[in-house]
């Protein structure tokens, strides 16, 4: 993109986008220890073509959050990470360009709300400076194991599910069909005690999610195609985010 994220400070926090190898490098090592991968740095392919942006404690320095950012145009979908996953060629259709959010990870020992406010804040500037009109990307949960998430995803198919005109497709070999397979009525308070916090962020403003879950094993997550229209979300919403750059 041809604008460069202005740092963005508050409280505790500066967001700032990645300014060299060093930058990037951090945010690997932050990720691959979120994730628990055996690997020092989380490396993919994906990263070359992205603005990565870190969230830093301003008194120590210390990296508590970061994730990417790739501008995508609907036929650019494809090259998406999410397409590994999910048929999304309903989605090419788009007309708006698209922002999708990737590998965003807050450190396991800072749990801060600010901290992703904070992160909600430096995105928002990003939508707004490229008038982004859909932001996307696979909102995980920890493990693979379905059971323990059950009220949560029985909330996501009884409130949350994307509209049709853009409904992902399956594609993974691996999936939870779980608007398919569901027929409880979901305990609200147990759904959102077990929603993961990005999606719990993207749910608030208006955002929808695919029908199924993808079981990545390699990751050790089960994820959702998660899909927020800029212009959806609420303007009260809005003036609470816009508040913060």
């Amino acid at each position: 993109m041809d604008r460069m994220l202005t740092p963005l400070v508050k409280g505790k926090y500066i967001a700032a986008q990645a300014q060299g190898q060093a930058d990037i490098e951090a945010a690997q090592r932050l990720r691959a220890q979120c994730f628990g991968l055996s690997q020092d740095l989380d490396i993919e392919g994906f990263d070359a073509g992205a603005v990565h942006v870190l969230v830093r404690a301003r008194d120590s320095g210390v990296l508590v959050c970061c994730f990417r950012l790739l501008a995508l145009r609907g036929t650019d979908l494809p090259r998406s990470y999410a397409a590994q996953f999910y048929d999304l060629q309903a989605l090419q259709g788009y007309d708006g360009l698209m922002l999708e959010l990737g590998r965003f990870c807050v450190h396991p020992d800072w749990r801060d709300p600010d901290i992703v406010r904070v992160a909600w804040a430096a995105m928002t500037d990003f939508v707004d400076a490229h008038d982004v009109q859909m932001l996307f990307g696979c909102a995980s949960f920890a493990g693979i194991d379905t059971a323990q998430y059950l009220d949560a995803f029985a909330m996501l198919k009884a409130r949350h599910l994307a509209p049709a005109r853009w409904l992902p497709q399956v594609k993974a070999p691996h999936v939870f069909r779980y608007a398919a397979k569901l027929r409880r009525k979901p305990d609200l308070r147990k759904a959102m005690l077990r929603m993961p916090p990005l999606l719990r962020s993207y749910l608030m403003m208006g955002g929808w999610v695919s029908d199924h879950a993808v079981v990545d094993t390699g990751m050790n997550t089960l994820h959702v195609f998660t899909g927020l229209e800029i212009g959806a979300i609420p303007a009260s919403r809005k003036r609470l985010l816009r508040a913060l750059v």
